[in-house]
């Protein structure tokens, strides 16, 4: 706004509405401030250099599904332990960078206001910066909590909480100090975003330390699974979805120089979207040993949340109404409309998947994959873009370096989207469909697993070559905007007026809306948010923590052995739950396959739970006494020796390191303060018992000609795979 003193002023809202003008004769006292334009830069560069990072890791996890020899021959570089990597870059990195990029310039525009704190803006860039490099240098490592979207240990969940109360102190303090009374909707959504994923990030990341890079949740099985399923669908929920709706609220009317569409359907967009969705994580649970209850409450509020969803992409597309024109020959405008149409889809994908017949064929498939990118790719990625391409010309004075390229991007990210959710989806299909297929004889059609998989291989090449037409189009990006950043000149401290104490002009019959006057109040909006929020996550939680009924447990279900406890952190270390399953499902499809369903008694001792949201590989939850020690030992030396045409990496290491003793008693110790019934007895003679179960087995293996130390890691892994499953089995017997 340019105001000098003079003038008579009307205070105008970002969505057109008058809310506020100085009484007659009164002349507004005029402020004159700055813009903060760097830390939005540094952001916006943050952005894209993980971006590039993460995609590139991306596509060597995409090559590693149909070419062994992509996991590079090491224990850093496996599937295993790459995946959460790129996850966490692409999720954390590079759309959170974009995320305070976006929230970080439009904030400051939509208060009238410079940043409540310069100093807390670098805390904010710097400290997130070293929580990405944490992550960079440890998940490679295999010091990993398993726990989907949340794999980073306690040390590094500290320092995440810190930098997000630092993020909400300069947030809340610049809408404090604004100089707009009126909070326009996308600030409604920043705000939703801090407290939910501050809840969120604190009950999901509750752990008992074991030593500095090590802990155990304090949830065990359905519990765990029910809290981290709470968290991991609201991640997409409030971290990849509700900042993003903010941003969308802002920038798309500023490309395209339109009012949003509706003021009162944000309205309904945004109350309704935030309550519903904290409901649907159980729907990532169906026909697992999650309470009924608890699913169909899933389900229920996955359905409803169509129409929320909807609501913010019609409000999106419709403020381009008139506009079209201009989308024709603006390729950033294209990127927002296949952004919001790719919002669309996923969210109406979402409720589809929730549906049990549905849910029943694509779970743990390639379909789940392709719906996940659909949102990842399309939305977070092409507004990303967008942003990217609209903010930097205009902090650095000076038109865009080529928008040949521009256009490049757009149609190389585009044909990149679509070449790799296609073969996905038909992977997905030709998966859950070859998994549940029966012989005219009533037996399982592919009852080898590998079958499946060697079937869809030449989708997984495709997809591939999908990561890397938009890994391209990412790269021409970078060179489009660092070349425009090198002829420009950056406006630092961008200069900007306003009339001083504008929130104190109250316009006659403002108030007569109720919404109005929460708009005008920060912290009882964020209460309000707040209490929305909680309610979801409290009903399904309570009763499945408190209620014993809903997780029965079994007699013949007994702790894991010292042994078997570090195998299962070495299965955790090398991240095989990414490709296996412990869920085997009431389908008798299953039942033939695997064994006896899984019951909710049997997990819990398990902290963390390891049911796993993906099979690559067979489940694996009564992998107990099916084939002999020796059998494992020769499938993690190479796999394709046991199985031929299998596309795991082989693991030598394992068969060489020696097994890592010195925190076996802290590990019990820390197992029992969460619930798991050792024996102080069992803790003190650990060691012992660790070592004669050991011995046992090396001494099994040396039968069948393999010499091998009972101190390597190979022999508490073989312990923990023989012990999945028998529990149940020894009640049956």
């Amino acid at each position: 706004m340019n105001v000098t003193s003079n003038q008579p002023i009307q205070i105008i809202s970002p969505d057109r509405s008058a809310i506020g003008q100085p009484p007659p004769g009164q002349q507004p006292v005029v402020e004159r401030f700055a813009y903060d334009n760097t830390i939005v830069r540094n952001f916006a560069v943050a952005s894209v250099i993980w971006g590039i990072i993460g995609m590139i890791v991306g596509v060597l996890v995409a090559s590693q599904l149909f070419a062994p020899a992509a996991n590079l021959g090491n224990q850093y570089t496996t599937f295993g332990r790459i995946r959460p990597l790129h996850t966490n870059a692409v999720i954390f990195a590079f759309v959170g960078n974009a995320i305070f990029m976006g929230v970080y310039y439009s904030l400051q525009r939509l208060c009238k206001a410079r940043m409540f704190s310069d100093l807390l803006s670098k805390i904010h860039f710097w400290g997130w910066q070293l929580i990405i490099l944490s992550a960079v240098a440890t998940l490679p490592l295999g010091l990993t909590t398993s726990k989907e979207y949340a794999e980073l240990e306690w040390p590094i969940d500290i320092a995440i909480t810190l930098i997000w109360v630092v993020f909400g102190i300069n947030m809340f303090g610049t809408i404090v100090k604004r100089r707009e009374r009126h909070l326009y909707v996308a600030i409604w959504f920043y705000i939703a975003t801090f407290v939910t994923v501050a809840v969120l990030h604190i009950v999901n990341s509750m752990a008992m330390p074991v030593s500095f890079l090590k802990s155990y949740s304090m949830y065990a099985g359905v519990q765990d699974a029910l809290v981290q399923w709470w968290y991991g669908h609201n991640a997409v929920a409030f971290f990849l979805t509700t900042p993003y709706l903010g941003m969308m609220y802002y920038f798309l009317p500023k490309m395209a120089n339109r009012p949003v569409y509706s003021y009162r359907l944000s309205i309904l967009h945004f109350w309704a979207l935030i309550f519903l969705y904290i409901w649907a994580g159980p729907h990532h649970l169906l026909y697992s040993s999650l309470p009924d209850w608890a699913q169909s409450l899933g389900v229920v509020f996955s359905i409803m949340l169509i129409a929320p969803s909807w609501g913010g992409m019609i409000n999106g597309l419709l403020t381009l109404r008139g506009a079209w024109d201009k989308v024709r020959e603006d390729a950033i405008l294209k990127f927002m409309v296949v952004g919001l149409t790719a919002y669309g889809m996923a969210t109406f994908e979402g409720p589809l998947l929730s549906l049990k017949n549905v849910n029943g064929i694509a779970h743990f498939t390639d379909w789940i994959v392709a719906h996940v990118h659909v949102g990842a790719l399309g939305w977070n990625g092409f507004l990303t873009f967008a942003m990217l391409y609209w903010l930097i010309p205009r902090m650095y004075h000076t038109p865009l370096h080529s928008k040949k390229l521009l256009n490049v991007h757009f149609w190389l990210g585009t044909l990149g989207i679509l070449f790799y959710a296609v073969p996905m989806y038909i992977s997905g299909f030709t998966q859950g469909m070859m998994w549940k297929e029966f012989t005219p004889e009533s037996t399982l059609r592919y009852s080898n697993f590998l079958e499946t998989t060697i079937q869809l291989l030449p989708m997984h090449r495709m997809r591939a070559i999908g990561g890397v037409l938009y890994l391209t189009g990412a790269i021409l990006m970078a060179y489009n905007l660092f070349k425009t950043m090198a002829v420009g000149t950056l406006t630092a401290n961008e200069p900007a007026e306003a009339p001083a104490l504008a929130i104190a002009y109250k316009p006659e019959g403002s108030d007569t809306f109720w919404h109005r006057w929460l708009e005008r109040k920060p912290f009882p909006l964020l209460v309000a948010s707040l209490v929305v929020i909680l309610i979801g996550g409290l009903v399904e939680m309570v009763p499945t923590f408190m209620v014993k009924s809903n997780v029965p447990t079994i007699a013949a279900v007994q702790p894991y052995t010292a042994l078997e406890v570090e195998g299962r952190d070495l299965y955790i270390r090398e991240g095989c739950v990414g490709c296996h399953s412990q869920m085997i499902r009431p389908f008798r499809s299953e039942t033939e396959r695997y064994g006896e369903y899984s019951k909710a008694g049997e997990f819990v001792y398990d902290h963390p739970f390891l049911w796993g949201s993906k099979r690559t590989g067979p489940d694996l939850h009564r992998e107990g006494g099916k084939y002999p020690n020796s059998w494992h030992y020769y499938h993690m030396r190479d796999p394709a020796s046991m199985s031929p045409g299998s596309i795991m990496p082989p693991y030598p290491w394992l068969l060489e390191q020696k097994l890592d003793v010195s925190h076996t008693e802290a590990k019990l110790k820390a197992l029992k303060k969460v619930g798991v019934p050792y024996e102080d007895v069992t803790i003190k003679y650990a060691q012992d018992d660790l070592q004669k179960q050991a011995g046992d087995i090396s001494s099994q293996l040396a039968t069948d000609g393999i010499k091998v130390q009972p101190d390597r890691e190979i022999i508490a892994l073989i312990a923990y795979l023989q012990r999945l499953g028998t529990d149940i089995k020894k009640m049956e017997k």
